[in-house]
């Protein structure tokens, strides 16, 4: 088991991974860094190996699809991710680290959008997505993160070894994010500089589509970690359009004892039994969910149990 893992995820990075292996080596030269080359045409590995990396590839294309490989193959301590572009300052790694190791937080988020990052970022709808997204999750899910979409944190054994990976591509970070705040993970903010990315280096994200993904993904993950906000708010619009549609035609039934409408009326009738199935729909979902919780719990006391005894092998201990 390493100490330290340096998880750095990447796809066609051959100018700057070498600079980004070398900082972050620097920085925590105990460290283990290790380079996930994801089907990269310019050498990006050669470069990494080069400069000391472990490198290794992953072939189904997506950075959730590389950190779902990472976080299965690799055993450590404590985890310090971040991106192959030199956007992230590997200078706040040994900060980050601590709080993991001293301050027993499972996440810690390097915060870009407190520093510098609208201002280095040239893409103004990159700048409104990651404020929507941040805005969105902490209304959602009643947390406080500074930034959901940061590819900069670190993580404890207990996190990466508990965090199931369901998202392919850039929409990890929102899962990631919205796991630690519903599992009650202790989660920690580090304010960074963020950098843009050096003149002819191109992002990998897409705006538009992208952004189409994390949004859907926010939307998904509330209706499985939240299973009755998200229910008996569909229960209450449908029962609000049964009763908008309802009202006028009783209305009209008590004045005239006629009911002209009748249609109207039977819809109005399955619009609230739908509200009705929404709303115990939710309660079901809720009470598992509830039991999935307990069950989570049972399996980190499993992982650290299991950290503990690898940790004592590791320093010869019987």
């Amino acid at each position: 088991m390493d100490q330290i893992a340096v998880l750095l995820p990447c796809y066609n990075e051959s100018q700057t991974i070498g600079k980004v292996v070398d900082d972050f080596k620097r920085e925590l030269p105990e460290a283990v860094v290790y380079v996930y080359d994801n089907n990269s045409t310019d050498g990006t590995g050669d470069v990494a190996r080069a400069h000391g990396a472990v490198v290794r590839r992953e072939y189904a294309q997506g950075k959730g699809n590389v950190i779902r490989r990472m976080f299965r193959e690799i055993d450590a301590a404590c985890y310090i991710m971040a991106d192959g572009d030199d956007t992230y300052p590997a200078e706040y790694a040994r900060e980050m680290i601590a709080l993991v190791r001293e301050r027993q937080a499972d996440m810690v988020v390097g915060d870009r959008l407190s520093s510098t990052y609208f201002e280095e970022n040239k893409r103004p709808f990159h700048n409104m997505g990651n404020s929507l997204v941040r805005w969105s999750i902490n209304l959602l899910f009643k947390s406080n993160i500074k930034d959901i979409m940061t590819g900069y944190r670190a993580f404890s054994y207990a996190f990466v070894k508990s965090f199931p990976v369901l998202s392919k591509g850039f929409e990890i970070e929102t899962e990631m994010s919205i796991h630690a705040v519903d599992k009650n993970m202790r989660t920690e903010n580090v304010v960074i500089h963020y950098r843009d990315r050096p003149q002819g280096s191109e992002s990998k994200l897409n705006t538009v589509s992208d952004g189409v993904k994390v949004l859907k993904t926010i939307g998904k993950l509330f209706r499985n970690y939240k299973p009755f906000a998200f229910f008996g708010a569909l229960a209450l619009v449908l029962l609000a359009l049964s009763l908008g549609f309802f009202i006028p035609v009783f209305a009209h039934y008590l004045s005239t004892g006629l009911v002209p409408n009748q249609p109207t009326l039977i819809v109005c009738g399955f619009t609230a039994i739908a509200a009705i199935q929404a709303f115990f729909s939710g309660l079901i979902l809720e009470t598992i969910n509830q039991k999935n919780r307990q069950d989570f719990e049972m399996r980190l006391m499993e992982i650290h149990r299991e950290y503990q005894r690898r940790q004592e092998e590791r320093q010869g201990r019987p």
